[in-house]
């Protein structure tokens, strides 16, 4: 039973180091590529240059209604009657099934000259609305480019984390070997090669995990570069983590290019051109209108049984409201309700990315000092391993002592490498709320 388990254990660890050295020989994937792959394929990215293109489209002085719109009018009307006519000479007329038809046509112009300025409000809204697109689109290719980067740093990390389970994975083989010749020889007792074997067998799972894990991330590392899922690739070995942010600069460059803050103050811009156009309504409207018709009739009773025309005609049309039960004054109330509900929106939202700041600046700076105590404790950590190890071959330390020094090691691997990723992470959204994201 206990050689089933070896040799279960033995095929189990070779799976492993096929598994591993196969991420040596696949593609390179660098976070450049990878960020430029994501810019030009991410669905989010694309749908909202969409909704930005389409946002250009509406700026025009058309659609803010200050052109005028010509139109060219058909219409044809056709009667059967039974009439009877008597005319001033006493004479009398009778028809059934009388036809009379009318026809109609010719082009149309009609302009609103004036509208208390309501148009060039319009038109001033149209501007505001294609810069709120803009300043979505770089709210998405910010967030795009901070969950790229923050995946494919993930993975480095996870990569990290395999090869020390991998060296883990082998010292366990190296005690066990040495656990089965020390007890073949009469020098250990079979509790120490049980313990051995159940030490490696759980090395073995502690790695294939880690290697699930890795696969699920680049499976999600994919999706964001929206290409197939199943690609397979390899990422760099080493997280760079930067080190000369200031939490002033950061503050002052937030203020200018976060892009939530910059759609606030487009949405407080849109309210207050809102207001304009409510007001508006207090102010005449003045149409002008003008057309040239041809006009054809005929009639089979009557003194006209036919008639042509054509000309031009033309006229203007004003209005004002006198009174409409008060709700010009609440229209106007409201939108300058909404005015003040988007100024608080974005003294909210500033105050929001200010406590962020300063609470993930903190964190950064931390883990910037964990970054240094960890390297500390793993070179301290892979010294105590090198020592017991060679103890381990020599017989002078116990098995417990040995695995213990080999869990330290881990445990000290782990922490380096999560405080790596942890500081990379605190940096990459510091940068990502200042507005200046960037691929280093």
């Amino acid at each position: 039973m206990n050689r089933r388990k070896i040799k279960l254990s033995i095929l189990l660890i070779f799976a492993c180091l096929l598994q591993i050295s196969s991420l040596h020989a696949q593609e390179r994937l660098s976070l450049e590529q990878a960020v430029q792959t994501a810019l030009e394929n991410n669905y989010d990215i694309k749908l909202n240059k969409n909704e930005v293109e389409q946002a250009k489209n509406n700026v025009n002085r058309a659609n803010a209604g200050m052109l005028p719109v010509i139109t060219g009018n058909l219409s044809t009307n056709n009667t059967v009657s039974n009439t009877k006519q008597t005319l001033s000479s006493g004479v009398s007329q009778e028809r059934n099934g009388a036809k009379n038809t009318n026809l109609v046509y010719g082009p149309v112009l009609n302009w609103q000259v004036f509208d208390g300025f309501q148009m060039f409000a319009r038109y001033d809204r149209l501007k505001e609305l294609e810069n709120l697109g803009e300043a979505n689109f770089k709210l998405a290719v910010q967030t795009t480019l901070a969950d790229v980067i923050n995946n494919y740093y993930d993975l480095v990390q996870q990569q990290q984390q395999i090869e020390a389970l991998r060296g883990a994975l082998e010292i366990s083989r190296i005690r066990l070997r040495n656990s089965e010749s020390r007890y073949t020889i009469g020098k250990a007792a079979k509790l120490e090669v049980l313990a051995a074997s159940v030490d490696l067998n759980t090395d073995t799972t502690n790695l294939l995990r880690q290697i699930d894990q890795y696969r699920n991330t680049k499976i999600k590392l994919n999706e964001l570069l929206a290409r197939d899922i199943n690609t397979d690739f390899s990422v760099s070995d080493t997280i760079i983590i930067g080190s000369s942010l200031l939490l002033p600069e950061l503050q002052s460059s937030a203020a200018q290019l976060n892009p939530s803050l910059q759609s606030a103050l487009i949405n407080k811009r849109i309210s207050e051109i809102n207001l304009r156009e409510v007001k508006a309504n207090r102010y005449p409207g003045i149409n002008l209108n003008t057309g040239y018709n041809f006009n054809r009739s005929t009639s089979e009773l009557g003194f006209a049984r036919n008639s042509v025309g054509r000309g031009l005609n033309y006229g203007l049309t004003a209005s004002i409201n006198i009174f409409n039960g008060h709700l010009q004054k609440r229209a106007e109330k409201n939108a300058s309700l909404q005015i003040e509900n988007n100024q608080l929106q974005y003294e909210k939202l500033n105050q929001s990315i200010t406590s962020q700041l300063n609470s993930l600046f903190q964190t950064y700076q931390t883990n910037l000092q964990l970054v240094k105590l960890e390297r500390q404790n793993l070179e301290v950590a892979r010294q105590n391993m090198d020592i017991t190890l060679e103890k381990f071959r020599l017989g002078s330390v116990a098995p417990l002592e040995f695995r213990e020094a080999q869990r330290n090691y881990i445990d000290a691997n782990a922490r380096y490498t999560n405080a790596q990723f942890e500081a990379k992470l605190a940096e990459v959204a510091l940068m990502q709320l200042s507005g200046r994201l960037n691929l280093q």
